[in-house]
């Protein structure tokens, strides 16, 4: 088939990258949610390493499809609204854990106005059950997850951590039970 053939299927570059974005994060939510679903709901702590090994297993063996949804833009694409869906899969996951983090007093002070606005968007997905610090705990959280498995697939951490798959992983392990350790989970 000539690269030329495929726009029998779609009508642009746009609508293709589209469906490789949709395809990717739902097969990346797909290993994430199975993998959650087979831990014990009460086990907070091994629930969110479920979800952050799945992740990190899923961006190994699909290099270009991490580096499309979670490198850099691909330049004059703008992603629809199609996309939301299933790249919040993930990100609902850990909001899930979140949700279920036994009520106890912050140990921060109360947010300012501003911290507690900015954090809106993220209550039409996360509701009014989750603290505001929890949440910006689950932020950073977030980050840390996906910034840890970026930097491993596009190279960051050569010369870094040493080479091998078991000892990139009991990196990342080391490095998902801090996070863990940093939202307080209960278990």
């Amino acid at each position: 088939m000539v690269s030329s053939a495929v726009y029998r299927y779609v009508p642009n570059r746009d609508a293709l990258l589209t469906l490789l974005i949709i395809d990717a994060y739902n097969c990346l939510g797909a290993e994430a949610e199975s993998a959650e679903s087979a831990v014990a709901r009460p086990k907070l702590t091994d629930r969110f390493l479920a979800v952050c090994h799945a992740v990190r297993t899923w961006g190994i063996k699909n290099p270009h499809e991490y580096a499309l949804v979670y490198g850099s833009p691909v330049p004059g694409y703008a992603a629809p609204s199609d996309t939301i869906e299933p790249a919040a899969r993930v990100p609902n996951l850990l909001l899930a854990i979140l949700a279920d983090v036994p009520p106890h007093p912050p140990n921060t002070p109360a947010l300012s106005a501003a911290v507690h606005g900015a954090l809106a968007p993220l209550r039409t997905f996360s509701g009014p059950s989750v603290p505001d610090d929890l949440l910006l705990r689950g932020l950073n959280a977030w980050a840390g997850l996906f910034g840890s498995v970026s930097l491993e697939l596009f190279g960051q951490t050569h010369n870094v951590v040493a080479d091998g798959a078991r000892l990139r992983r009991a990196y990342f392990d080391h490095q998902m039970r801090a996070l863990a350790g940093t939202l307080e989970l209960s278990s």
